[in-house]
């Protein structure tokens, strides 16, 4: 590889063969504005530090999956916008700092960095994280003046190392009682947020040196005087003495509790079927959520309405299939297994679409809907197209069609279009897989399937009919379910406890 036209810092570099680059301040910010940034600096594959700091970079290019030795990656005070997915290929990376810059979100690959121990991406404009739950050496985490809502999601025991959070100026509204799952767990800042109440598990955490909550709107006075007045110690003590832990709070609150719809969360088990995402589905579609419902409960009239309200969501969170779209499965009715999302050839995907008695290959079925739609639109002498037809320009030029395969191998699901006749729901299904897609991202399937079971637990399609008449109140059964590379690596499980979160208090989420 030739520097002859790089940047002289860059082609100095090349030349000693460094280990570590610098590229900070006005004078890299000036070429950038000038030449543009110098992706040669790719081709140094055997950079372990790289230091990129207040600058006017907007943007980190995919080609940093090629820099494979780097452990340090410094990024603060630019003006970074978006990370590439790419990052995940960086397999030895320990540091990450992209603090102070413009991030609205993360890519999902950030969770999957299997030697990170710090992750700093503080003074951004957050407002989630994807699962940490990969990132099994994690170790300090500082999330601070972000716009987070809802605590993140790292949890979990396998987080062995983790000791150090700080989520501090955010919008917080309160601690999963969870965080006792953390057992290394030294610091803990929640200062400036929205916090209520302090859940008593955190006491739990037996290496807790310092707890932060200055700032927060709590409910228990004598605990706010006390954080004005003493240190850490004292504050943990009285919250181990005093702080209710959440099966005492549920205990204590069966009235309210009552008085609420209920969304019960079953963790995944191993007769789960899981969501395995090829490659080949990366650039067309590539984003996937889903979970099951169980113990539904139909009659003629709900099971109708059950179908309105898919079109509703469809014309109103989804953005008329733009942004997302839903597909509903009886689960009896999959064949036992993995599900597998990929995208085929137009003239290889071959499929029984819902409502039709033919097999179609993808290629088929888009050109027949383009002649339904054709013919409907001389007929009725408008230009409308009505019914999935109105969406087949949302293939229109792809090279592969997106699909959801069973573990036959055949096509269950075809989005944004339709799914297969084979899997289609009847009045009597008692358990749904539901999948989202989308061409957009994993928050967005998320969203859309928190809105849809808010729906239905509102609408009361988890109770009897006998149930549904004699409360106001509603339950539905929720199982999680997992979606992974075909290696096996976890990309996300929906729902995780950063899900289900309402503004409302008309709905009570209930976890394994």
């Amino acid at each position: 590889m030739t520097f002859d036209n790089s940047w002289h810092v860059i082609k100095i570099a090349a030349e000693e063969n460094r280990h570590e680059l610098v590229l900070s301040g006005p004078a890299i910010s000036d070429l950038i504005q000038k030449r543009g940034f110098d992706k040669s600096l790719f081709n140094l594959q055997h950079l372990n530090y790289l230091n990129i700091t207040q600058t006017c970079l907007q943007e980190i290019s995919t080609k940093i999956k090629n820099l494979q030795n780097l452990t340090t990656l410094v990024l603060h005070s630019n003006e970074i916008s978006e990370l590439p997915g790419t990052i995940e290929k960086l397999e030895k990376l320990k540091v990450l700092d992209c603090s102070r810059n413009k991030l609205k979100s993360v890519p999902d690959e950030i969770g999957n960095l299997p030697q990170l121990t710090t992750m700093n991406l503080s003074s951004n404009l957050l407002k989630s994280l994807p699962t940490q739950i990969n990132n099994v050496k994690l170790t300090v985490l500082n999330l601070s003046n972000n716009q987070f809502e809802v605590f993140p999601d790292v949890c979990y025991p396998e987080l062995v190392h983790l000791s150090e959070i700080y989520v501090n100026g955010n919008k917080i509204k309160e601690i999963p009682a969870t965080i006792n799952q953390l057992s290394s767990l030294k610091i803990i800042n929640v200062a400036d947020n929205l916090i209520t109440v302090i859940p008593g598990e955190i006491a739990d955490c037996n290496k807790l040196k310092e707890l932060h909550l200055k700032g927060n709107t709590l409910a228990d006075k004598r605990l706010l005087k006390l954080i004005d007045q003493c240190r850490s110690k004292q504050i943990i003590e009285y919250v181990r003495l005093h702080c209710p832990k959440q099966d005492e709070t549920e205990n204590n609150a069966n009235v309210t509790d009552i008085l609420t719809h209920k969304i019960k969360v079953l963790k995944i088990t191993n007769d789960i079927p899981l969501i395995k995402v090829t490659k080949y589905v990366r650039n067309i579609r590539p984003y996937i959520a889903a979970c099951i419902i169980r113990n539904m409960s139909f009659i003629e009239d709900s099971f109708k309405k059950f179908i309105q309200l898919q079109t509703k969501l469809h014309n109103g969170i989804c953005e008329k299939r733009n942004a997302a779209t839903i597909a509903t499965h009886d689960l009896k009715s999959i064949v036992s297994g993995d599900l597998i999302y990929t995208a085929q050839r137009p003239n290889e995907l071959k499929i029984k679409p819902l409502m039709r008695n033919n097999v179609y290959t993808g290629a088929a079925l888009f050109q027949q809907l383009q002649t339904e739609a054709d013919n409907l639109r001389k007929e009725k002498k408008r230009n409308v197209y009505s019914g999935i037809h109105k969406y087949i320009y949302l293939l229109e030029g792809k090279p592969l069609f997106p699909c959801l395969l069973d573990a036959s191998e055949q096509v269950i699901s075809f989005p944004p279009i339709t799914n297969s006749d084979i899997t289609k729901m009847s009045v009597n299904t008692q358990a749904i897989l539901i999948e989202v897609t989308s061409t957009i991202s994993y928050d967005i399937c998320r969203n859309v399937l928190d809105q849809f079971l808010k729906e239905l637990v509102i609408l009361g399609y988890g109770c009897l009919p006998e149930q549904k008449d004699s409360s106001n109140y509603h339950n539905l059964v929720v199982q999680q379910v997992k979606v992974v590379t075909m290696e096996g690596k976890m990309i996300l499980l929906y729902p995780s406890g950063a899900d289900l979160h309402f503004a409302e208090n008309l709905i009570t989420v209930l976890r394994e």
